[in-house]
């Protein structure tokens, strides 16, 4: 192995990601666990997040565990490291990845996401997941992190934390406007916010050798309707939606010591379609 490969690997690295129990997070953990990490699950749902990772350790053999937490109750966020660090004595990566994502064309009625029914509590809801939750974690753990010489925060954004959603690709034929499925005002809202929390963070503890960036990935495919894929990917210049593990090769470069010299960045990994 050369030095230049050496600087991707993450051995004995101990890494919490947030919303472990979903589809990017099963792909993070995996990506930790390749490199030689430890990945340390957070999640409300035990029975998913345990099974994610029995699966991790079963094949890569390495430690993995799954911990129930609430990231927006701050005592909890504070309990929960704690302890971990009683186990394990540091963390080195944190991986904000916990968010609310609802299908617009999966839940009913059709019309909850739209912005003229868009409730308090909703709004509420997902911004306390996404930005609060974020924020916890990263105040707690970036805390740890200054104090000990040093970490990795990793913020999970998205493409449309850098443009708006199109909603014409949630649109069901036949339906009058009003009554159209379309993306949440949050998800934006929250992704922008990511952005910009990564940008603050990653200046206020410079000096602290702790770095932050964000990452903007693209949507993935996950056997979603044809009609809907083929929308999207007309907006795509590579003409595709990712494969779920697209994503893992440019976690690992920014929790690594591979990008050592970069801090407040966001990196896009979206098939080309932020630059139309």
């Amino acid at each position: 192995m050369n030095a230049l490969s050496d600087r991707f690997r993450l051995n004995n690295k101990v890494a919490i990601i947030t919303g472990g129990a979903g589809l990017l997070g099963l792909q993070h953990a995996k990506a930790i666990a390749e490199q030689g990490g430890i990945p340390l699950l957070w999640d409300v749902d035990s029975e998913k997040s345990n099974k994610v990772a029995e699966e991790i350790r079963s094949n890569y053999g390495c430690v993995c565990e799954a911990f129930n937490v609430d990231i927006t109750d701050s005592s909890t966020v504070e309990n929960t490291l704690t302890d971990i660090l009683t186990r394990y004595n540091k963390v080195d990566i944190l991986i904000n990845n916990a968010a609310n994502d609802p299908k617009p064309s999966q839940v009913t009625p059709l019309t909850w996401a739209r912005l003229e029914n868009f409730t308090t509590e909703m709004w509420h809801r997902d911004l306390n997941v996404s930005v609060l939750g974020a924020f916890n974690c990263s105040k707690s753990i970036g805390i740890h992190m200054a104090s000990t010489g040093g970490g990795v925060i990793l913020n999970i954004a998205s493409d449309l934390g850098i443009i708006a959603p199109d909603q014409r690709i949630y649109s069901i034929k036949g339906l009058p406007r009003n009554e159209q499925p379309v993306k949440p005002v949050t998800y934006s809202v929250v992704k922008h916010a990511i952005i910009g929390l990564t940008k603050y963070l990653a200046t206020y503890w410079a000096e602290d050798n702790v770095r932050v960036n964000s990452l903007s990935p693209g949507g993935i495919y996950t056997d979603q309707p044809e009609e809907f894929v083929n929308k999207l990917t007309s907006l795509i210049p590579m003409g595709r939606m990712a494969a779920a593990d697209e994503y893992q090769a440019a976690v690992v470069f920014l929790v690594s010591q591979a990008s050592s010299y970069m801090t407040g960045s966001n990196m896009v990994v979206d098939g080309g379609r932020t630059c139309w």
